[in-house]
């Protein structure tokens, strides 16, 4: 069992950096480092979450005990304050925790499912779930798109429907069309990483799911039509703003907020970061299975430093948040050319590199709380019971 948590440990590692190098890089967008590590990262790190919850639970002989579903949902319960309380200090990166959370509560019924279900269900949601979201979106159009849940949502009733439209629907990491990686990554869990053919069967399966999801969305943009009629569709509003069409065309390349535009369900066939469409879904899940299954077939040594980030996945996540906010208020601009921006990034890469191994044999503070507090709310309660 030790290789394969190395290899997931590293793989949680790599998308914590990718994560650290898309925010604290904004600067360097449109350049291969970050088009690589845009979207693909979080969903990385979405697609851990699930296989964490299957290694929680038993991971290939599941054991899931009520006292587990407890531990879960308490945690989901941490992590959206922590969360909520993250999105208070962000002076950017728009915070993922709460999302998580809830496709944490969600999976809860999934957990005793075997995993070729968990797969043909992550497959039917990811071609239905982007439509449904697109149709939803049209028949209730909002003026803002991306953003996170923060404890201003909290103040009133209709804040509060507002943050859960965004949470579940318009936000940067939507839950309806994140449902997929979470499920995909149980299915990973509940598989014998440590057999060499095991990881072959993933590996090309996820090179599978890429293909076509990156491969589809360009046949679909460039050999079926989908990018003429993008470009049609936003003609009108080039002529009206002024701003040429191959310019509004490019964007579909950088990157979205999570969601697509509904000004033509052409969107649906781009494969964009964060558009939340079937094509990423697809491609960003199998890019994730590939690496977790590159990462549990490597020697142990060789992922020391990317396992040590990777215990402390969640401290790494809320103090990169912190030390971005801290040097935005001291030091306005610090990243803000491309250069800067990637010298900025090595700089933290290192020192969270250093930090986790000299810290790799306890727990992070953030991971001790998440630990430690569920253990002692579920436990006292089985003890009642027992009585």
């Amino acid at each position: 069992m030790a290789e394969r948590v190395n290899g997931v440990d590293a793989a949680r590692g790599l998308a914590v950096l990718g994560m650290v190098l898309t925010h604290v890089a904004v600067a360097a967008a449109g350049t291969v480092p970050f088009t690589v590590a845009a979207g693909r990262s979080a969903i990385l790190f979405g697609v851990l979450a699930g296989v964490s919850l299957a290694l929680a639970t038993g991971g290939p002989d599941a054991r899931v005990t009520p006292r587990a579903r407890g531990r879960i949902a308490v945690r989901s319960a941490l992590l959206f304050a922590l969360g909520l309380g993250l999105a208070t200090v962000s002076t950017g990166p728009m915070v993922i925790l709460c999302t998580y959370a809830l496709l944490f509560l969600l999976a809860l019924p999934a957990l005793r499912w075997r995993p070729r279900a968990l797969l043909l269900t992550a497959l039917a949601w990811a071609v239905v779930a982007p439509a449904v979201s697109f149709l939803l979106r049209s028949a209730f159009p909002s003026d803002t798109a991306g953003g996170s849940v923060s404890p201003g949502d909290l103040t009133s009733w209709a804040a509060a429907g507002d943050a859960a439209v965004r949470l579940l629907l318009t936000g940067a990491y939507p839950v309806l069309t994140w449902v997929p990686f979470v499920l995909v990554g149980l299915a990973i869990g509940r598989l014998d990483l440590r057999a060499a053919a095991v990881r072959i069967r993933v590996a090309f399966a996820g090179l599978g799911a890429a293909v076509a999801g990156y491969g589809g969305s360009r046949l679909a943009l460039d050999v079926l039509g989908g990018r003429a009629a993008i470009r049609a569709a936003l003609a009108p509003i080039a002529a009206q703003t002024g701003v040429p069409v191959d310019q509004l065309t490019a964007v579909l390349e950088q990157g979205a907020l999570g969601t697509t535009g509904t000004i033509t369900p052409a969107f649906l066939l781009v494969a964009t970061p964060h558009s939340g469409t079937t094509f990423e879904i697809l491609g960003s899940a199998g890019v994730a299975a590939m690496i977790i299954a590159g990462a549990c077939a490597l020697p142990s040594r060789v992922l020391v430093p990317l396992s040590a980030v990777g215990r402390l996945a969640a401290s790494v996540y809320v103090l990169h948040i912190v030390a971005i906010a801290l040097l935005d208020g001291l030091a306005p601009g610090w990243n803000g050319r491309p250069s800067t921006a990637f010298v900025a990034t090595a700089v933290f890469a290192a020192v969270i590199l250093v930090v986790a191994l000299l810290w790799r044999h306890r727990r992070g503070p953030v991971e001790w709380v998440l630990h430690t507090l569920p253990e002692a709310v579920v436990r006292p309660r089985r003890a009642a019971v027992a009585a």
